[in-house]
């Protein structure tokens, strides 16, 4: 018998290619990205250098000499562990506090119907048009008359109402089906256990966005910790960044060592979590606007 070969045939993908147009993005997307890294490229460069290097004039990028010398006097020098702590409790209390009031008002302007509606959401965002500076003064004031300086719950409070929060909530839930919670209230659901078991989990997506973003801005805060506190143990990263280097003097590398430290959070809540911010912001109805 004669054996017959079959030969077998791979599929063959030839590649498409490029067009002009994605070219030209692909090029617009690597420079806008070079753009964004480039600083932190260049405080990861500086705080692997000595201080006299990191001043020099003109300065360059990499390292003469490689040393974690400044990241370790940032760690000896700075109460780096409490501050971080301090951030932690700060950010987590305002991000849960804000879910809370958030969900909740933005549900109601949704849903409910009362006299003076439309004056009290045009009351709430007025509150975009405000710059957070401006209220600085006044709510200082407000925060020393209840005695709640240098205490966490002065730094807490006054950030636990953000007018952008409300709207983003108040545009989701107007997209939520009606008939999903009339079809429980015919059930014999009341409005808590409507909110509670449906409205709720619907809205996980608008949720996280939310919750990132105010985790952010807590985070980043540094004004508003700066004016209600001087207890060096009740510090955030920010300040307690701010207030190592004007104690030892301008050290770049240091400083810059700070920097990464207090930004890595960040980044890391960006890296695992940027699908939760693109669907959120998907799901508020916003991207149109």
């Amino acid at each position: 018998m004669t054996a017959t070969q079959v030969p077998v045939r791979g599929k063959s993908r030839t590649r498409k290619a490029w067009t002009p147009s994605q070219v030209v993005l692909t090029l617009l997307g690597a420079a806008v990205s070079a753009v964004f890294l480039a600083p932190l490229l260049w405080a990861l460069f500086t705080s692997l250098k000595s201080e006299t290097e990191a001043v020099e004039v003109p300065p360059h990028w990499l390292p003469r000499v490689w040393t974690a010398q400044a990241w370790k006097a940032i760690l000896d020098t700075g109460n780096i562990t409490d501050w971080f702590l301090n951030s932690l409790v700060v950010s987590v209390c305002v991000t849960s506090i804000v879910l809370l009031v958030t969900a909740l008002a933005g549900y109601g302007f949704a849903r409910t119907e009362f006299r003076g509606k439309g004056l009290v959401m045009g009351v709430v965002m007025s509150g975009l048009m405000v710059s957070p500076a401006v209220l600085g003064v006044p709510l200082f004031t407000t925060v020393q008359q209840m005695g709640m300086v240098d205490t966490y719950w002065g730094m807490i409070l006054p950030q636990c109402a953000p007018a952008a929060m409300v709207y983003i909530l108040y545009k989701f839930f107007q997209g939520v089906p009606r008939e999903l919670e009339e079809a429980a209230f015919i059930d014999g659901a009341g409005r808590w256990r409507v909110f509670f078991t449906i409205v709720l989990p619907l809205s996980r997506p608008s949720l996280a966005a939310v919750g990132i973003f105010t985790f952010i801005a807590s985070w980043n805060n540094f004004l508003w910790p700066y004016m209600v506190t001087n207890n060096p143990d009740l510090m955030t990263m920010p300040n307690g960044i701010a207030t190592v280097m004007n104690s030892y003097g301008i050290q770049w590398a240091q400083l810059m060592a700070g920097g990464l430290m207090a930004g890595l959070p960040l980044i890391v809540v960006f890296v695992f979590f940027q699908r939760q911010i693109v669907a959120g912001v998907a799901h508020t109805g916003l991207a149109g606007q």
